[in-house]
């Protein structure tokens, strides 16, 4: 398995346009935010502590793992923005304009429409196409960078 050093390296390799970077900024957060309020949308027969518990809550603890696996540190960036895109379904669930299934799949279009036009202006096709673990580095290469502003290591 590859580390994370080398994951986010190739992930990289096609990110050097500044538009195409810019607008991951935006859109792989919002992707990653639409599909976790598509699935936390998906409620299952259980409850925690008198909550819900939903199909959310259980993928983002084997992605979780998973960055765990990839970077012992690096996980506790993306806890933190996984339990956050949880908070956020929530408040949206509770009080919003709209369903937050619908939200989730107006982000979700929206978001992939940009992603597709950064890598248009890149000129390089994205790195999901050559497997699908890019989709989880994505989150992670930005959080990198925040890890790096910050002086923390990986």
């Amino acid at each position: 398995m590859p580390t994370i050093q080398e994951w986010l390296t190739e992930y990289g390799d096609s990110h050097q346009n500044y538009t195409n970077k810019t607008i991951h900024w935006i859109c792989v957060p919002a992707i990653f935010f639409s599909i976790t309020g598509l699935l936390y949308c998906i409620k299952l027969p259980f409850y925690f502590a008198s909550h819900h518990i939903n199909l959310a809550m259980v993928v983002l603890l084997f992605v979780t793992v998973y960055y765990f696996t990839l970077s012992k540190t690096l996980w506790l960036g993306m806890f933190l923005f996984n339990s956050f895109c949880l908070l956020i379904c929530h408040l949206i669930e509770m009080r919003f304009f709209m369903p937050l299934w619908a939200f989730s799949i107006v982000i979700f279009i929206a978001a992939w429409a940009g992603q597709f036009y950064g890598h248009k202006v890149e000129g390089k096709k994205p790195s999901f196409l050559k497997d699908i673990q890019f989709l989880l580095i994505g989150p992670a290469w930005l959080m990198s960078f925040i890890y790096a502003r910050l002086g923390l290591k990986l």
